[in-house]
């Protein structure tokens, strides 16, 4: 119960990371997260909290490698596949043959496996950390694909050195032939497994939807299966299961291509809640990073510390420079102009962000080795973190000094005014007919409510607007009373309710004593008439309900005469407050599902036809008009889903 209540602490921790960055984005999520994880380990009952190493390899990275890989592109993979072998191998492996030699020569205490396996443990690098630092500015594409691409594959590249440097420290000895060999079954047999592997569990998806079609209840629960699956096989035969993850992800990604539209439904529900899981998990992976800081650094000397510090920062810098003679060197091709290469070699060397792996490996390094306690885990593990931090903050210090900010070609004021353009322009159709009334007002209620996200109330035009409403409900009564078509009892009873309403809403009532009086003179004066009316039906309920609808329609043609996108959230307000007093007096009236299914239809229909329009006149640029067509198709897909 005590892990449960952990791991829901943790999915909390990473909620509330979540909020802090929502309003305050000027800082990295990662930042968030990990300052969360250090608070909560001030909590007696989660800084006893510890995930082993294989249940987070298995159960958090592998989803996310997994969710990478079926959301790369697999034709750009093959196409870099040039590219992918020297970041993910030659890079990998120089790296840590330099950075191993390198911290062996300076610390004595640090034997050649432990600096190598220090070395493996820093060398994977984290997309998902440097999308989260480029947010905010425009990175060149051709660098972003190769850090995405690189990120896929040198994970395993550093689960296998890190093996490797640990078969050696309890062996003591290494095999330059028996170490080239494992290396290279284990990578490329993990690449082949999980291949063979995705090959299989899509040939069985697609057995079972040609079976039934759209079957989400059997098919999505399977594709979160086959991550953990694919790892623990890969694993059990000796090949690395993140790779097999990833290999088994881009056949997913294959599957996706070929499927199209025929599976619309599952699609969407899968894609959905992988970007969940993979934000949550990755948020785990941070606050788990902060929540384990405060130990580690307990079990440090502050002289300790600041010997350690120096040397994740040497470490930092060392990995750094030699990511950018790579690039610079042209040892990778990162496909740029020849005038940009010290430019791209910069941002690949900054982009080397670790994050998920690093942790992981970094808690994997064994507490005894041979039966010994291994007196440097905490010491390799605070290393880790640090250099962990390092790159973080590096990325955050200089992404926005060396990109310019991203822009889009429109603001967001101009998305809203297009998307409000776009429902009027739907509403005016919807209301222009006069048939149907109540399916085309519950419509126009619907379509207001795609402003939502946005939407913010003018209080002097809603009040000056909620005035007019009035000043139609009492014409209304008026031109009934003297038409001889309101009974006086109803009259009165249905005037009452008008009075005691606008008293309640004492911004209307008090906004002018001349108003107020002028109302006060119309009720008197329709009592007056109604004492010499006929005398009231047997059925007085039924004819106030009868009352209510025609004031209520009465009011919202008003509304529909008056509505312009200046005045449609104020508007939707009212018409929305005014269509649930109907409620109570028409529960036992269906609305026609059949009409207001093709009118909802057909008023997405309109809002397209705008936006097409608006493309062809030039009022909306081509990146706008695309914008706003998605949001108006995600709205009519929850729409359909829906009905």
């Amino acid at each position: 119960m005590s892990t449960i209540f952990g791991v829901c602490t943790l999915v909390v921790a990473v909620v509330i990371a979540n909020v802090c960055h929502l309003f305050f984005p000027r800082f990295p999520l990662a930042i968030y997260q990990i300052l969360i994880g250090v608070l909560l380990a001030l909590w007696p009952l989660l800084a006893t909290l510890k995930l082993e190493p294989e249940m987070f390899m298995l159960l958090i990275i592998a989803p996310l490698m997994f969710n990478d890989g079926q959301s790369a592109d697999y034709r750009a993979l093959v196409k870099d596949r040039r590219l992918i072998l020297s970041m993910t191998i030659y890079l990998a492996l120089f790296t840590v043959l330099v950075a191993g030699l390198g911290l062996h020569l300076t610390l004595a205490t640090f034997s050649l496996p432990l600096a190598f396996m220090l070395a493996a443990i820093i060398t994977p690098t984290d997309a998902v950390a440097v999308k989260s630092l480029t947010a905010g500015v425009a990175m060149p594409e051709n660098v972003d694909q190769a850090l995405e691409h690189e990120s896929l594959f040198n994970d395993a590249s550093g689960l296998v050195l890190f093996d490797l440097a640990l078969t050696s420290l309890e062996s003591g000895r290494f095999s330059l032939v028996h170490g080239t060999g494992t290396f290279l079954y284990v990578f490329f047999g993990g690449i082949v497994f999980g291949a063979l592997a995705g090959w299989l569990l899509i040939k069985l998806r697609l057995l079972l939807m040609q079976t039934k079609v759209d079957i989400g209840q059997i098919v999505i629960p399977l594709n979160l299966l086959t991550p953990l699956v694919v790892y623990w096989l890969a694993e059990e035969i000796h090949c690395s299961g993140i790779l097999a993850v990833v290999s088994a992800g881009s056949m997913h990604s294959m599957l996706n291509e070929r499927l199209q539209l025929t599976s619309a439904k599952v699609q969407i529900a899968t894609s959905t809640i992988w970007q969940i899981t993979s934000d949550i998990l990755n948020g785990i992976v941070f606050v788990f990073l902060g929540l384990s800081l405060p130990a580690v650094l307990g079990a440090t000397t502050p002289q300790g510390l600041g010997t350690l510090v120096v040397v994740a920062l040497g470490l930092y810098l060392l990995t750094t420079g030699i990511r950018y003679l790579w690039a610079r060197l042209n040892l990778v091709d990162l496909k740029g102009n020849p005038e940009s290469r010290h430019h791209d070699a910069l941002l690949l060397a900054t982009g080397g962000i670790h994050g998920t792996i690093t942790l992981a490996l970094a808690f994997s390094i064994p507490t005894t080795i041979n039966g010994h306690p291994l007196a440097l885990r905490n010491t390799m593990i605070l290393l880790a973190a640090l250099v962990i931090l390092t790159s973080i903050l590096a990325g955050a210090i200089f992404f926005p000094r060396l990109l310019p900010p991203k822009q889009n070609s429109y603001t967001q004021d101009e998305f809203k005014a297009g998307l409000v353009a776009a429902v009027q322009s739907a509403l005016d159709r919807i209301n222009g007919g006069h048939d149907h009334p109540r399916e085309r007002a519950k419509v126009a209620d619907q379509l207001l409510s795609q402003l939502n996200l946005d939407y913010q109330v003018n209080r002097t035009t809603y009040r000056q607007l909620l005035a007019e409403c009035y000043e139609v409900e009492l014409q209304t009564i008026d031109d009934l009373t003297k038409s001889g078509q309101l009974a006086s009892p109803v009259a009165n009873q249905y005037a009452r309710l008008l009075a005691t309403t606008m008293r309640n809403n004492t911004a209307i009532w008090g906004r002018s004593f001349f108003r107020g009086l002028l109302h006060r003179l119309k009720w008197f004066r329709h009592r007056r008439q109604f004492r010499d009316r006929q005398p009231a039906p047997a059925d007085q309920q039924q004819a106030l309900r009868s009352l209510i609808a025609k004031t209520t329609w009465a009011v919202n043609d008003h509304l529909n005469a008056i509505q312009t996108p200046e005045n449609v959230n104020e508007v939707a307000l009212i018409r929305r407050m005014y269509l649930y007093r109907l409620r109570p007096h028409n529960r036992r009236r269906q609305l026609d599902g059949e009409v207001l299914h093709q009118l909802s239809v057909t008023a997405f229909q309109d809002e397209h036809s705008y936006i097409q329009q608006a493309l062809a006149a030039g009022k909306l640029s081509a990146e706008l008009a695309r914008a706003l067509n998605e949001h108006i198709s995600i709205d009519e897909l929850v729409y359909l889903q829906s009905s």
